[in-house]
């Protein structure tokens, strides 16, 4: 049977809905959300803020959203968040903080990235009046840019028993903290039992078709539920898309672990090609990180010509492409991957 064209690896959030997924989209009963009358979102929230250990969770259109939403929460105009040099919301979220919130960033150069508490201790500000007030330490798990690497649940641990000594708000991205916990093993509240708000996706690894929440205290969602509106985000008869999550949470967690081999089994086989270099420590999830500098190739000339042979990658750097395995990939897909390498690259 002929190999199936193109193997898309450019990100996990080019899934399509499954059949089933679909058919919950179907029968999914419906009400205005803004009012709080769509029952299917009510029941998406109450499971998302069970899993994460919170009092409540608010449906969102994007992970985008429920970070940018998170941060004007927490913060006021002049306000500054420690975070790591690569977070997604600095480069991935077209400058929100400062257009939406108008709050800068401190950044720490994280090894794979994982800051620590010492790290951060130093650039917390001191209370005086003519320097940024620290109000927030921001961490992303698992780490887009790093390859989806995990944040060690000692070293959150840590942190936030620093937050607590300075009286300082912690958010999590957790887009993709899905797949920390079906690598690791921790439930999603243990991850999430540190921080005041944490964001997760369910259009990344889960396979919805779109769709975020943010959690935390009825206080704080109340308040982002506002902020959401403000932003665009009010959403009617949401109930459609919020079954889609729900099939996503009750069906497609525990698969992510086949994700994970997939990217380890592409990863091994990427390693075996001269001039590719992977570094194995950072593929933890479903993320590949493939430096290809010792090639004659950069990385938009490498994905353009990988294109042509039906593998699809996006480029991460002058020379780093990202490949990121998910539910519409399998085991077969990965020699023809590895055979459009060898072919282009040597």
């Amino acid at each position: 049977m002929p190999h199936k064209i193109p193997v898309d690896l450019r990100s996990d959030t080019v899934t399509k809905p499954t059949s089933a997924m679909r058919q919950a989209m179907l029968e999914a009963e419906v009400g205005d959300d803004v009012f709080l009358e769509d029952p299917t979102v009510n029941r998406l929230q109450e499971m998302v803020a069970e899993l994460l250990g919170k009092e409540a969770a608010l449906f969102v259109p994007s992970g985008t959203m429920g970070n940018q939403v998170a941060l004007r929460c927490h913060t006021q105009p002049g306000d500054e968040v420690i975070c790591e040099a690569g977070s997604h919301f600095l480069h991935y979220e077209l400058g929100g903080i400062a257009a939406l919130s108008g709050v800068h960033a401190r950044t720490i150069n994280g090894i794979r990235g994982v800051i620590t508490a010492e790290q951060i201790a130093p650039l917390i500000r001191p209370a005086v009046y003519y320097m940024p007030t620290t109000k927030v330490l921001a961490l992303e798990n698992t780490h887009n840019s790093a390859g989806g690497t995990i944040f060690p649940l000692h070293e959150i641990e840590k942190i936030s028993g620093l937050a607590q000594q300075h009286g300082l708000r912690m958010h999590m991205d957790g887009a993709r903290l899905w797949n920390a916990c079906a690598a690791t093993n921790i439930a999603p509240r243990e991850y999430a039992r540190a921080f005041d708000s944490v964001s997760v996706c369910f259009s990344k690894g889960l396979g919805a078709p779109v769709g975020s929440a943010l959690a935390g205290t009825r206080e704080f969602i109340e308040r982002a539920r506002r902020v959401r509106k403000m932003l665009g985000g009010g959403m009617r008869q949401v109930g459609i898309l919020a079954a889609a999550a729900i099939y996503a949470l009750e069906h497609h967690r525990a698969r992510l672990a086949e994700d994970h081999r997939n990217a380890k089994r592409l990863a091994e086989g990427l390693a075996s090609i001269p001039g590719v270099q992977i570094d194995s420590e950072s593929v933890q999830t479903n993320i590949v990180m493939i430096d290809i500098a010792q090639t004659k190739f950069d990385a938009a000339s490498a994905a353009l010509a990988l294109r042509q042979e039906g593998v699809w990658l996006v480029p991460f750097g002058a020379h780093l492409l990202r490949a990121v395995t998910h539910l519409e990939i399998v085991e077969n897909d990965l020699a023809p991957v590895l055979a459009a390498f060898r072919k282009v690259l040597v």
